[in-house]
Formats: C-alpha cells, sequence, structure tokens
C-alpha cells in the first residue's frame, strides 16, 4: 500500500538520522524545516484572533465603520474558523493533509492581502471571513502533519513543545504586534504582516513529507453531518459572542442557543448511524483523546476571560498604551515559550502526560487567583500582582497546550488525524467564546453590584469595574481547577500518551 510505503520510507529516514546522530554527524538541518512550517502556520492563525482588536479604532475611522458593524472585524473572522473546522479536518483527510495545508495557506495570505488593501467595511469584513475559512483548513492539517512527521519520541516533545508555543504566546504576540503596526505603521499591515510570513513558510514547503496514497480519496463526505455541524457549530459560537453584549436573556441569544443545541444534537445521532462519519464516534472514545479535547475547552473558557482583564487593567488603570499593555502582557508570553519549549518540550518523552498536566492546570489557577486580588488602586502592582500572576499562568498555559495537543492526535490512523485535529481546535473555540460570555456576565453583575452597594459616580466606577473583574477571575479560578480535576481523574499517571 503507498501509505505503508510512506511510512517505511520514512521510519528508515528516521533511523538514518539517529545512526548519524549516535556517529557524531551533524543532523541534516532540513529535517526540522516542517517544524517551521507547521509553527509560522500555527503562529498566523492564533495571531490573527487577536491582532486586529487594536487596530479596531483605526479601522473604524477610516473607513468609515459603525459602533454596531465593528465587531464584524472580528466575528467575521471567528464564525468560519469555528463553524467550518470539523469540515476541514474531513477535507484534510480526503484530499491529503499537504495539499489541503498548502491550499489553505496560499488562501489564508490571499485573504490578508485583500483584507489590508480594503476601502469598504464590507471588502474587510468578507477577506475576515476567508481568513476564517482557511485557517479551518490548516490548523486541522497542521497539527496532522506535525503528528506524521515527527514519530521520534525526543524530536516529538521539541516539536510540540515548538508548536505548542506558538499557541500558547500567539495571542499576546498579537496584541503587541497589533499595537506596534497600528501606532508606527498603519493598521493595514495588521493583516498583511501574514504575507511574508506565508512566504516563509513556502519556501519550506518542499521539505514537507507528500501525501499518502492510501486514504486520499477514501470514504466520502457526510453531507448531512456537514451541514449540521456547520451550522450547529457556527450557531453556538455566534449566540455566546452575542450573549457577551446582549446578556443572556436576549430573545436573538437564546433561539441561536437551543438551536444550536438541537442541531449539534442532531449532528451526534446522525454520525452514529452513518457510514462515513464527519467525525467518527471513536475519535472522541479514546480516553486520553477526550481528555485533551475537555482539558483544553475549560482551560481556554477559564484565560480569555484574563487576557480581558489584563488589556482592559493596563490601559484603562494604569493608563499605558495599547504598545505599553502590550508589552506588560510579554511576561506571559515570555513564561509561556519557557513552559512548552524549555520544559513540556524536553520532559513529554520522559514522564506521563498527567505529570506535566496537573501542575501547569494547577499554576494556571493560582496566577489567576493572584489576580483577582488586584483593585484599582493597588500599590506595586507589577512587582507583586501582575508578574508572579502572569508568569506563573503563562509557565502553565505552555506546559499543558504543549502536552494536550500531543495527546490531541494520539493513536489515530491517517484518515482521521484531520477530524482529530479539528475536534480538539473546535473544542478550544467552542471554550474561549463559552469563558468570554460567561466571564462577561459574572464581571458585568458584579460591577453593578458594586455601583449599587457603593453609589454611582466618578470615583467608585473603575473600581466597580475591577471588582467585577476580579469575582469574574475566582469564577475563572474554579473552571481551571475543575480542568485539573479531569485531568487527574481521566488521564493515567504512567505513559506518555496518558491512556
Amino acid at each position: 500500500m503507498p501509505e505503508q510505503d510512506q511510512k517505511d520510507q520514512k521510519d528508515q529516514r528516521d533511523r538514518q538520522d539517529r545512526q548519524d546522530r549516535k556517529q557524531g554527524a551533524p543532523p541534516d538541518p532540513r529535517h526540522w524545516w516542517p517544524l517551521v512550517v507547521i509553527a509560522l502556520a500555527q503562529l498566523m492563525i492564533v495571531l490573527d484572533g487577536t491582532i486586529v482588536n487594536i487596530a479596531l479604532p483605526s479601522m473604524q475611522s477610516e473607513l468609515g465603520m459603525s459602533d454596531g458593524d465593528r465587531q464584524w472585524a472580528i466575528i467575521a473572522y471567528v464564525l468560519p474558523f469555528g463553524g467550518l473546522l470539523l469540515l476541514g479536518g474531513r477535507i484534510s483527510g480526503l484530499v491529503g493533509h499537504r495539499r489541503t495545508f498548502l491550499i489553505s495557506l496560499v488562501g489564508f495570505a490571499a485573504a490578508s492581502a485583500l483584507g489590508g488593501a480594503a476601502n469598504t467595511t464590507g471588502v474587510l469584513f468578507g477577506a475576515r471571513a476567508l481568513q476564517g475559512v482557511f485557517a479551518a483548513g490548516m490548523a486541522p492539517a497542521a497539527l496532522s502533519l506535525l503528528t506524521l512527521t515527527f514519530t521520534d519520541p525526543k524530536e516529538r516533545g521539541k516539536a510540540f513543545g515548538v508548536y505548542g508555543a506558538m499557541g500558547a504566546a500567539g495571542s499576546g504576540v498579537g496584541l503587541l504586534a497589533g499595537g506596534v503596526l497600528t501606532e508606527f505603521l498603519d493598521w493595514r499591515w495588521c493583516l498583511w504582516v501574514n504575507v511574508p510570513i506565508a512566504v516563509i513558510a513556502l519556501l519550506g514547503l518542499p521539505y514537507v513529507p507528500r501525501d499518502a496514497g492510501a486514504g486520499v480519496r477514501a470514504g466520502g463526505l457526510d453531507i448531512p453531518g456537514v451541514l449540521l455541524s456547520v451550522s450547529g457549530l457556527t450557531a453556538l459560537v455566534y449566540g455566546l459572542s452575542r450573549a457577551e453584549s446582549r446578556g443572556w436573556d436576549d430573545p436573538l441569544v437564546l433561539v441561536l442557543l437551543f438551536a444550536s443545541v438541537a442541531l449539534l444534537v442532531a449532528f451526534g445521532a446522525v454520525e452514529a448511524r452513518v457510514r462515513q462519519p464527519l467525525l467518527p464516534p471513536r475519535v472522541l472514545r479514546h480516553r486520553a483523546r477526550g481528555a485533551a479535547f475537555l482539558v483544553s475547552a475549560l482551560m481556554l473558557a477559564a484565560l480569555f476571560g484574563c487576557f480581558l482583564f489584563l488589556s482592559y487593567y493596563a490601559q484603562t488603570v494604569l493608563g499605558y498604551s495599547p504598545v505599553e499593555a502590550g508589552l506588560t502582557i510579554m511576561v506571559l508570553v515570555v513564561g509561556s515559550l519557557i513552559g512548552s519549549m524549555l520544559i513540556a518540550g524536553r520532559l513529554l518523552s520522559r514522564v506521563g502526560v498527567r505529570t506535566l498536566m496537573v501542575p501547569g492546570l494547577l499554576a494556571m489557577a493560582a496566577g489567576l487567583l493572584v489576580l483577582s486580588f488586584l483593585e484599582a488602586d493597588s500599590a506595586h502592582v507589577l512587582a507583586l500582582y501582575l508578574v508572579p500572576a502572569q508568569m506563573l499562568i503563562g509557565l502553565g498555559l505552555g506546559i499543558v497546550l504543549t502536552a494536550a495537543t500531543s495527546l490531541a492526535t494520539a493513536e489515530v490512523g491517517y484518515a482521521d488525524m484531520g477530524t482529530a485535529s479539528a475536534a480538539f481546535n473546535a473544542g478550544q473555540q467552542v471554550g474561549g467564546a463559552v469563558g468570554t460570555a460567561l466571564f462577561n456576565t459574572v464581571a458585568t453583575t458584579a460591577t453593578a453590584a458594586y455601583l449599587r452597594d457603593h453609589g454611582i459616580g466618578s470615583g467608585p466606577v473603575t473600581s466597580a469595574t475591577v471588582h467585577g473583574f476580579g469575582v469574574g477571575l475566582l469564577v475563572a479560578t474554579g473552571i481551571m481547577l475543575l480542568a485539573a480535576l479531569v485531568a487527574t481523574v481521566l488521564l493515567r499517571p504512567h505513559g506518555t500518551h496518558g491512556a
């Protein structure tokens, strides 16, 4: 079989590489080019989730965007990305992970160039939607290629460490890059920056292993599953994004959330009966893989509110500029790089995954708890609160994301690898959307209660908002502790796959 032939060739190359290292031969630098390509793609996907946020006021001013419409610069990217992930993963398994990756990478770069050149809001929103569509194909294909390329345990740990670093640090880098590009160049560069990154990735693509022949055209496309999953996930992500601003009792929010539940339940029923399901139940039944999906979703639900708080606190309370606020968040980025590359990347092949994930989750819970004690007039805020809290959160995020990503495609066949990768990414998207909406609701309710108790005036408003964020962070701490409990129960203490 062609797939077996490719596997045999790759095993032979891996054996030769190990033999060369034993004999003192210098490693072939081309061996790591696939990691560069995949890491750059991951960076672009995560970067675009936050890089536009700080540029929104400039976009709005130049394009004449209304206050009600500006949110679509973000939603237009998030909706197709979250809604099409499962379809993108299935397509990756059908037509080939490398081929899907190439098409998605070029499409993402082209959409970024179009968005940067936009002269109307319609063109900008359309370009952002196209970015989301191509990201939905690129994300599962990238993770599948990473799993297929790096099979040696030590190299696998390093590779997933780098990949995890891009995922963990990308949001913080996006906030800083958005501020720097908007302040010193132009908001359009927040989109154009993807083009040179994509070009560098394309230069290394020839070193990425080609698709296996078997499995590329195997099976068919589950059309009912596609329609139900896309509509269900889109309704869920959009409903949660609207709940953040309109409230949970808004009629539109309620209709979207109820519809999403009904559609996803119907999707599950269909998948249990069709011959070629879009999301095979066997992908979710794997104990360790299911734990990775659930833990990462809970982790992102807890952290999205934290990112919102850090941005608000640095700019509104401390009076920092967007660039200074971005630099403040770099503490978290540095921590995540250390956690992913220097800790998880080195230990992943040596210790059980639970040994990494549980302490990482507890570290993040501790960091969130420290942030919850911040006040509007906290003294020595950087040294006593922001720096240690962000370092704890960053370390934990880098460790857990790297370990969870390695589990997401553990013991998965070629045809299901794209689907498993997509399900992992979809869980993170839904977790982040749930966390943002929940955090906003809790913080707003706590802020209103504080104002009722202390009186409404110019003085207590900032204190009330920070108090509301603090209550939200306590809830986030509880969610993170729940994630630690899930990891403890579902993952076995020994074995790198946690199964």
